[in-house]
C-alpha cells in the first residue's frame, strides 16, 4: 500500500481530519516532485572526460586524430615533484621572461583536477574551406 492510500485509509477510519489528510497528501506530492527533480538533474550530469581529442580533417577525411589520456596530466603532476629545485628555478625564470605569471609550484593535484574539469567543457571547432580542426574532451 502506498503512502497516499495509507493517508486515505486513516481519513476513512477517522484517525485524522480532512485538513490533516490534505497536509499529508501535499507533503507526499512535494516529496515525489523533489525526487523527480533530483532524478532529472542527475541524468543531466555528464560523464567525466577521459581523453582530450584533436582532430584535423581536410577534404572530408581525418588527417590527424590525436587522443591524449587526461590521466597523463595527472601522472605528469606526480612526476613534476621529481624535478630538481635548480631546474624548477630555471623553468620558472623562463616563464617569467615570457610574461607568464606562473611557477611549477602552482601545479598541484587539486589545480590539475580543476583544469581537467575545465577541459571537459572545452569544444573548439574551426572550419575553413573544407578543412577543419576540432579539439574536445570525451
Amino acid at each position: 500500500m502506498n503512502e497516499r492510500q495509507q493517508i486515505l485509509k486513516m481519513l476513512e477510519s477517522g484517525k485524522i481530519t480532512a485538513e490533516e489528510a490534505e497536509k499529508l497528501l501535499n507533503a507526499v506530492e512535494s516529496t515525489v516532485e523533489s525526487s523527480a527533480a533530483v532524478d532529472q538533474s542527475t541524468s543531466i550530469i555528464r560523464k567525466k572526460a577521459h581523453y582530450l581529442r584533436v582532430v584535423v580533417s581536410a577534404d572530408g577525411a581525418d588527417k590527424v586524430n590525436v587522443r591524449v589520456p587526461l590521466q597523463l596530466l595527472r601522472a605528469g603532476i606526480k612526476l613534476g615533484a621529481l624535478i630538481p629545485q635548480d631546474v624548477q628555478s630555471k623553468v620558472n625564470a623562463s616563464f617569467a621572461e615570457k610574461g607568464m605569471q606562473f611557477t611549477l609550484a602552482d601545479i598541484n593535484p587539486e589545480t590539475i583536477e580543476e583544469l581537467i574539469d575545465g577541459l571537459s567543457d572545452l569544444t573548439v571547432d574551426i572550419n575553413d574551406n573544407g578543412e577543419g580542426v576540432r579539439v574536445f574532451c570525451e
